[in-house]
């Protein structure tokens, strides 16, 4: 039996790493922008903020990557977390790394007293929305469009 995936916070000098992995995300969007640099910048900027995160899933290699962004809300009266980000290269999908990502990110979440996380998916995404939704995340449409809006309660 192949070992588990394990799923740490990406730390200064993981830059690189994360980069990558987020730049696979939107090549597999199809897409082209921002190019590789501006990703990285991006990525330094944010892991700098204090206000965000990154975790990567690696088995043993790096092979996905979740970012997490905090703010205030007035309706919880806590923080929140919104779950911007989640990619794991497709040869390493269904192999745990989605489940262990969120899990991370829910517990991330936790440790900074949130009181709810959140995300948005394209409802064509049927394994993500799965995967979410195995995760407690209750699904639902938002306006028009092909996104929609999940969520969960935190303790």
């Amino acid at each position: 039996m192949p070992d588990p995936v394990s799923v740490r916070r990406a730390e200064t000098g993981d830059e690189s790493t994360v980069a990558g992995l987020m730049a696979e995300f939107r090549d597999w969007f199809g897409k082209s922008d921002p190019p590789d640099d501006e990703v990285r910048a991006s990525v330094a900027r944010i892991m700098a903020s204090g206000d965000a995160e990154f975790f990567i899933a690696e088995d043993p290699e790096p092979v996905g990557v979740c970012q997490l962004r905090y703010r205030w809300s007035v309706w919880t009266s806590a923080p929140d977390c919104w779950l911007e980000d989640l990619f794991v290269r497709e040869a390493a999908r269904r192999t745990g790394a989605g489940r262990a990502l969120v899990e991370a990110a829910m517990a991330a979440a936790t440790e900074r007293g949130c009181r709810r996380i959140e995300l948005d998916v394209n409802e064509r995404n049927v394994p993500a929305l799965a995967l979410y939704e195995s995760c407690g995340f209750s699904v639902e449409a938002k306006g028009p469009g092909k996104s929609l809006f999940a969520g969960r309660a935190l303790p």
